[in-house]
């Protein structure tokens, strides 16, 4: 049956255009969605202005805390059906959107738990003449109205790390998920108006077109703009703010990982096929560029290989699926042709290199792609590792420092020094040492460096990004 969601910014009108929702796995309509134009998104900017400005009407830290435990009980509560929500509209099988509906709760209770330990702090006075008689605190205040555009790959946890932490602040904020995968979106904003949160604080848009986007970007009226999705498009939008808006850009990466001559390769086998392999690839961490010493190389890559075609492609919606479908079919094509101008170009293919339908692609591992090949130098986006052989490990870091992209990276050894070496040498924000590139945990700082992004994400900086230090200053003979 199909879903229809209505629109939830308050006294808007539709637009009359519906936007289609469909199953990436076999392309079911699953949902219709009522949009907004230029009205409907001038009515949820002057709504949440008007929140904001109304200061006497803040939600108190008390409250805010209360609507995130409440909020946090009810995903719980709602869990199941969350999931299959997530899993059908997005293609993430369901073993993995398990894992990330419980990161989800976990999250929103970080958030409540930010409001408890972020606090101000007392500036130095009476130090010199001008300093005397005064004494400084601070506080934090919401920055104002947050703008989300959200992304396809986890429809309920990116969410929460972008609502979340602007809820614990006291912003009012308007989420824009992504167009393939709003579903979750909707359902865990029905459920933070259940817990108690005003609708009128956390309005959820869909809109008609690009256009229409842009203009709410723009808007002198959005104080910090979240987005996550692809580097053109994040770099776009950041030359469309007002003067004095902030921003977090979360982009992609070409994630390198080292594999020293000292590595232990039987236990980082299944550590970066999980890496690589996740979510079909669609990771903006995911592994990419494996860098062996010639001697090992092709034994990384067959090992990669076996452990690929060990996985299950097929329906996300079985508990048997390690890999479900690529986003869009236009996608699979990209990443098919992809591979394609790699293998003509010198690479060698140890296996995958097909489809399986029009929606699904085989795990594939290529051994030795040329440097300039685009699955050697752009986000490849889909389930592709590369396996490339080296000489000397200065000669790896090089190789993986060389693009405009630096996001996460890992390096595998057992010898500390290797490990604090690759740690100094590799361009990343994180480095992970004997584990996969994309490992996350909601609480760690995450950034993208250069091309990547922009800004710092992770539930507790976004939180300090979306407050602004407010100071007081007091004179007097007492003191």
């Amino acid at each position: 049956m199909t879903a229809h969601y209505s629109l939830m910014v308050p006294d808007a009108q539709a637009s009359g255009s519906l936007l289609n929702v469909f199953s990436p796995h076999d392309g079911a309509l699953l949902a219709e969605l009522e949009t907004i134009g230029g009205s409907g998104a001038e009515q949820a900017l002057t709504t949440a202005d008007r929140v904001f400005k109304d200061r006497a009407n803040w939600l108190t830290a008390e409250r805010r805390i209360q609507i995130l435990n409440n909020a946090a009980a009810l995903m719980a509560r709602d869990a199941v059906r969350l999931t299959a929500i997530a899993s059908r509209e997005g293609g993430k099988p369901l073993i993995d959107s398990r894992i990330e509906m419980a990161r989800a709760i976990d999250g929103i209770k970080l958030c409540a738990q930010c409001i408890r330990t972020r606090h101000g702090e007392e500036i130095p006075m009476g130090i010199n003449a001008a300093s005397m008689n005064r004494l400084a605190v601070t506080q934090h205040e919401p920055i104002g109205v947050v703008l989300a555009f959200s992304a396809f790959n986890h429809p309920i946890n990116l969410i929460v790390h972008q609502i979340g932490p602007a809820i614990a602040a006291g912003c009012p904020v308007i989420v824009k998920p992504a167009n393939d995968t709003p579903m979750s979106c909707y359902e865990l904003i029905k459920l933070f108006h259940e817990a108690g949160l005003p609708p009128e604080w956390c309005q959820v848009i869909s809109t008609t077109g690009h256009d229409v986007s842009e203009a709410l970007v723009a808007d002198p009226r959005i104080a910090f703009f979240s987005f996550i999705g692809s580097a053109d498009v994040g770099w776009m939008l950041r030359s469309k703010l007002a003067p004095g808006t902030r921003c977090a850009l979360e982009h992609g990466g070409v994630a390198p990982v080292i594999l020293a001559p000292d590595a232990d390769v039987d236990s980082a086998i299944p550590l970066l096929a999980k890496g690589g392999f996740y979510h079909a690839g669609q990771v903006c961490i995911s592994v990419q560029r494996v860098y062996a010493p010639g001697s090992m190389a092709r034994e990384v890559a067959m090992g990669l290989a076996a452990a690929g075609q060990a996985m299950t492609v097929g329906d996300p919606c079985l508990d048997t699926t390690d890999i479900g479908p690529m986003i869009r079919h236009g996608e699979l094509d990209r990443v098919h042709q992809a591979v394609e101008n790699a293998v003509n170009s010198g690479a060698e293919l140890i296996c995958g290199g097909q489809k399986t339908s029009p929606s699904h692609y085989y795990p594939t591992v290529l051994l030795d792609p040329p440097a300039d090949a685009d699955v050697s130098c752009k986000e490849i986006f889909g389930p592709v590792i590369c396996v490339y052989s080296y000489d000397e490990l200065d000669d790896a870091i090089a190789s993986a420092n060389a693009l405009e992209f630096a996001f996460q990276a890992a390096i595998f050894t057992r010898n500390i020094d290797t490990a604090l070496y690759g740690y100094r040498q590799l361009n990343a924000s994180a480095v992970m040492v004997n584990d996969h590139s994309a490992f996350r945990v909601d609480w760690m700082p995450f950034a993208g460096l250069r091309h990547s992004g922009h800004g710092v994400g992770g539930i507790p900086d976004t939180f300090a990004d979306m407050q602004i230090k407010k100071m007081l200053v007091l004179k007097s003979l007492s003191l």
